[in-house]
């Protein structure tokens, strides 16, 4: 594969645009990459393999790339027409987001997900404990309409099965010949960020720990490997006993407080028999 990168569509908090080439580097060979986190899905655009089966629990996402994957030019063309300077406008946002959250149209929903994603803050995706949207007007000068990014990645569903499960159920579809990759919300770096910064995104310690159980059962007992990003700490380092560990300079800053700014590596856990 050559070296130029392709980006996802969507703008996504944590996505592995800028580490693709580390992870593809570690991923082996075989027929079908697996990937229970799929999010942006920036591994799976920067990656060769025959076939490809994506999860992600939030079913507006796995929605809006089925409906991609089946009618990409009905669905680029709707979307195109919300991405006009007079709906850069925080009014038009919160009424469009407010009918993001009443509709009950798959359709319609995913439209209006790519516009909330690139005209909301940060391409943040975030829902309240009712299910609701709720992510604050960004105020960008004129937000950006990915459509290359829509129709590539439209072209390279051809190759992907999307499902909306748990983790655990995902690993349980995995065969011989099958790699999975996994980018789940990452482990705290601290017990502050614990408490604040990751609370309410519904992975917590006991996830994590799950997640690494059922890599190591699936990599040692069925000899399917099993590749997982996460934050580099000593907790993560315990978790991840048994796999061959790659840690990764990447230089984000994750900043609790503006004078306490500590530089966080990353941490790739292959476990392979």
């Amino acid at each position: 594969m050559d070296n130029k990168k392709s980006r996802a569509f969507l703008k996504w908090a944590g996505g592995k645009y800028s580490l693709v080439s580390e992870i593809r580097a570690l991923l082996p060979d075989g027929k079908r990459l697996i990937e229970p986190f799929v999010g942006a899905g920036s591994v799976f655009l920067n990656t060769e393999y025959q076939d490809y089966l994506l999860n992600d629990i939030n079913p507006d996402l796995i929605n809006l790339y089925k409906i991609l994957q089946q009618k990409p030019e009905s669905y680029i063309a709707d979307a195109r027409a919300l991405f006009t300077p007079a709906n850069n406008d925080a009014q038009r946002y919160y009424k469009f987001r407010e009918e993001f959250n009443l509709s009950t149209d798959t359709y319609h929903r995913s439209v209006l997900f790519l516009y909330l994603n690139r005209f909301g803050y940060n391409g943040l995706c975030r829902y309240n404990l009712s299910g609701k949207f709720n992510v604050p007007f960004g105020r960008y000068k004129k937000p950006y309409f990915p459509e290359a990014e829509l129709y590539h990645f439209a072209q390279k569903a051809d190759r992907a099965t999307f499902v909306c499960k748990p983790f655990a159920e995902v690993f349980s579809l995995a065969q011989q010949g099958d790699i999975i990759y996994c980018d789940p919300p990452y482990a705290p770096i601290s017990t502050t960020a614990n408490f604040t910064g990751y609370a309410g995104n519904g992975f917590g310690m006991a996830e994590q720990n799950r997640l690494a159980d059922c890599a190591r059962n699936t990599a040692f007992s069925q000899g399917i490997p099993v590749l997982i990003s996460n934050h580099d700490t000593q907790q993560t380092r315990q978790i991840y006993a048994g796999a061959s560990l790659k840690e990764l300079k990447v230089g984000r800053y994750i900043s609790q407080k503006g004078h306490t700014r500590a530089k966080v590596d990353e941490l790739l856990a292959l476990y392979q028999s």
